[in-house]
């Protein structure tokens, strides 16, 4: 069983969670409330709860399943910032300052999944 709070990656993902909750989904107009706004909700804490019940897992490979999941979500947020800021809910700005965080996120990831699956 692993402590999910000692990792780098559950942090930096809880980290981006915040920001998108502090800095972009206040920023999305009312009638964006049960589409856009909720999509990016629910894919945003995704990735930290992924990791979160993958250490909750005996072995390295379900691990990196639950990564793998993180990941997927991690590109839901990349895909579905981008599509805010070409609607231009979010400037250009606000969109290249998530879309750092995502990237170094999903860098994260990959290279840890990378790790538990070359692991023997």
């Amino acid at each position: 069983m692993r402590d999910y709070k000692k990792l780098d990656i559950w942090k930096k993902s809880h980290l981006l969670t915040k920001q998108v909750y502090k800095e972009i989904l206040p920023l999305m107009p009312i009638e964006e409330r049960y589409a856009l706004t909720n999509q990016l909700r629910r894919s945003v804490y995704s990735i930290p709860l992924n990791i979160v019940e993958g250490c909750g897992k005996n072995t390295n490979k379900d691990f990196a399943h639950y990564l793998d999941n993180a990941l997927g979500s991690a590109h839901e947020v990349e895909y579905t910032c981008y599509l805010i800021c070409d609607l231009e809910y979010i400037s250009q700005d606000q969109y290249n300052s998530i879309n750092t965080e995502i990237n170094e996120v999903k860098a994260m990831l990959i290279a840890f999944i990378k790790f538990l699956r070359d692991e023997k």
